[in-house]
């Protein structure tokens, strides 16, 4: 109860400013930037708006409306019910979280957050974690499947999550919300902008805390997670053609964890910001537009444990991405477009376990840079039919140039009723700064590399009240770098011993793997009067390629079968409700491994209830039956969990 009453505090700091200064400014319910013609949804996670009737690719769109229907705690939650995507969590929030599209590892995909690419260079695989990203001010999701390093870079192999945050509509507008439940959970939010002649503006904030679960599910004490965080953003008109904003989000977390014996006072504290600046300029009544910009992220981690009679401090990382980034769009015609660009990206980590002595330590640094160009050209040929194709280049200062190639086509019949999809890329993973040079490191690793194709049919009928969709996709991945044992008898390879030492190591990262993936993705969606039904189904069948006695295994951690399905009624006086399922199929435990997880159904049920414009109520209940299911082996997940909440906008 004293947790509860603790963040009540910051509840009352966050909530306070919003509902009083911004109700001076009169009309409230703020319009929100999503398009409720399904017929003309825009698309950003192209890096130019497109409308997604024009997208060679697979996307899956999710307004604000979307989100606060199903009422997630972490982005996370949300994510897992769409397409094919699953997540693995090593117990409950706050715990090392990894996101899998189309059975990618969570290392082979991009968040971008605003138009900054989030990158956390003290991971194992240079892959972002998703534990600590929640569901803060967000009012856009777009998930764009499939290889997309022709835009996006390195690690876009399984897919791109493009998150937006609110922008103001009005001179003055706000929002909070705050919701509690099981656990002891906390969780509120609150922001203000402004939007006038020449600028726009808005800050944010969050707090959340639980007492948790136990991660090793074998364990009696919970592991509790604290954050709090901070966003805004800030753009001002300097001249007719040109103009400038600036970015930031900040987050502070601190979440126990158990080690691999089980229960332990061990905990973890991680702090990460990101900062854009970037200037904006158009020519020729808008038809070419320039961006300049510099972005910069950080990660900082240190690990303790209690238990050490010395030095509790066990592991500290820190980490740095910079980028530079040019971008350019002409647009020769309505009917073709050109996008070009150039990048460059400087990582940069120390990191390294602590002895439990007074002794001075010190950390190894580690770093790369990179060099990219790139370009893509769409254009529509004749009506509804769209073509697009690019190339990208990058040159690492470790492992040299590489290209990928893009190109697909899209095909809009019967005023956009019926849409047809085909595309092939190539995506590219760079080895992670760990895995280049850390004790375990190889300075000779090259790239993994991917190359995949799709085909897909969406159709609607009853004046787009039902929505129907299925696409078919296969990904090829080859040079996947992997954790290779050194022998233990017989004599060692000059890879058993750490670089430029004589200190043998009992393994090495190298690239040793292949692997194989196809499936099959069906969604419908029906709306008639105040009914809805969604659901979608996905297969991912994804196997080990490499030769050997694992040839044709399933890749770790992958389900190959994924279902979710809700259907919910919108009352006359403002009531929603609705009810979930979700089924995720048995998977392999590890790599080579016979241990299989198995299957599992949750239910969920949900509703809110808005009296008027300004405020609603609503309330979860998640896991509905309780159902005890692992996701990784030997920890928990959450059990049978209650919350309630309300949301105002102002």
């Amino acid at each position: 109860m004293s947790k509860i009453i603790h963040s009540i505090s910051h509840i009352a700091f966050l909530a306070a400013a919003c509902p009083t200064i911004a109700h001076a400014s009169g009309d409230g319910g703020a319009s929100e930037s999503s398009v409720d013609d399904d017929s003309f949804i825009i698309v950003s996670a192209l890096r130019v708006p497109v409308e997604q009737d024009r997208i060679s690719s697979s996307v899956t769109v999710l307004d604000q409306a979307d989100i606060e229907r199903e009422q997630p705690i972490a982005i996370s939650d949300i994510l897992l019910r769409t397409p094919a995507i699953s997540v693995t969590r090593n117990g409950g929030y706050g715990t090392a979280t990894s996101l899998r599209i189309r059975g990618a590892d969570s290392g082979q995909s991009v968040l971008v957050l605003d138009g900054m690419r989030l990158a956390d260079a003290t991971t194992t695989d240079g892959g972002y974690n998703f534990a600590n990203l929640l569901a803060d001010d967000i009012t856009r999701i777009e998930i764009l499947r499939g290889p997309q390093s022709i835009l996006w870079g390195s690690n876009a192999i399984g897919g791109v999550i493009n998150v937006q945050t609110s922008r103001a509509e009005k001179p003055l507008e706000g929002r909070f919300s705050v919701e509690a439940g099981s656990r002891d959970t906390v969780s509120a939010r609150a922001g203000i902008a402004g939007k006038s002649d020449g600028f726009d503006w808005k800050i944010a904030g969050s707090t959340f805390t639980t007492d948790g679960i136990s991660a090793k599910s074998s364990g009696i004490e919970p592991d509790g997670y604290t954050r709090q965080s901070l966003s805004g953003s800030f753009a001002v008109q300097l001249s007719p053609n040109i103009s400038a904003d600036v970015r930031g989000y900040w987050a502070d977390a601190s979440n126990d964890f158990d080690g691999f014996s089980g229960d332990s006072p061990e905990y973890g504290l991680t702090r990460e910001w990101t900062a854009y600046a970037g200037l904006n300029a158009e020519f020729f009544d808008g038809k070419f537009k320039n961006r300049i910009a510099i972005l910069e992220g950080r990660t900082d981690r240190e690990n303790y444990d209690p238990r050490r009679d010395i030095r509790q401090l066990n592991f500290d990382a820190n980490g740095r991405s910079r980028r530079y980034e040019y971008q350019g769009s002409f647009t020769i015609s309505p009917l073709a477009e050109i996008l070009f660009g150039a990048e460059r990206e400087e990582q940069r980590m120390t990191n390294g376990s602590v002895a439990n002595n007074d002794a001075p330590y010190t950390l190894t640094p580690s770093r790369a840079d990179t060099d990219s160009f790139f370009g893509q050209m769409r254009v529509t040929p004749i009506e509804g039919v769209t073509i697009s194709g690019g190339a990208r280049h990058d040159r690492h200062s470790r492992f040299g140039g590489n290209t990928v190639l893009s190109t697909g086509a899209a095909w809009s019949l019967n005023g956009g009723a019926t849409i047809l999809r085909a595309s092939y890329d190539e995506g590219f993973k760079a080895p992670s700064l760990y895995q280049l040079f850390s004790q375990y490191g190889a300075a000779n690793l090259q790239p993994e590399k991917a190359k995949g194709w799709e085909v897909g049919l969406e159709q609607s009928f009853l004046d787009r009240q039902l929505q129907l969709s299925a696409t078919w996709y296969e990904r090829s991945t080859d040079n996947l770098i992997d954790f290779a044992f050194c022998p233990t008898t017989g004599a060692l390879p000059s890879e058993c011993f750490i670089p430029g030492t004589t200190t043998t190591r009992f393994g090495y990262y190298a690239n040793v793997k292949k692997s194989r993936t196809h499936g099959l993705e069906l969604s419908a969606k029906l709306n008639v009067g105040g009914a809805y039904v969604q659901s979608n189904y996905s297969i991912v069948i994804a196997e080990d390629r490499t030769e050997g006695s694992n040839f044709g295994g399933r890749l770790a951690r992958v389900p190959r079968h994924l279902a979710n399905s809700e259907i919910g009624y919108v009352f006359p006086f403002g009531l929603t409700a609705s009810a979930a399922v979700r089924y995720s199929g048995k998977t392999l435990d590890r790599v080579g491994g016979t241990s299989f997880l198995k299957d599992y159904w949750l239910a969920d049920l949900r509703a809110e209830w808005a009296l008027g414009d300004k405020l609603t109520f609503y309330g979860r209940v998640e896991n509905l039956f309780d159902d005890m299911h692992e996701t990784a082996g030997g920890y928990g997940s959450l059990g049978r969990s209650f919350y309630l909440g309300l949301r105002s906008k102002f």
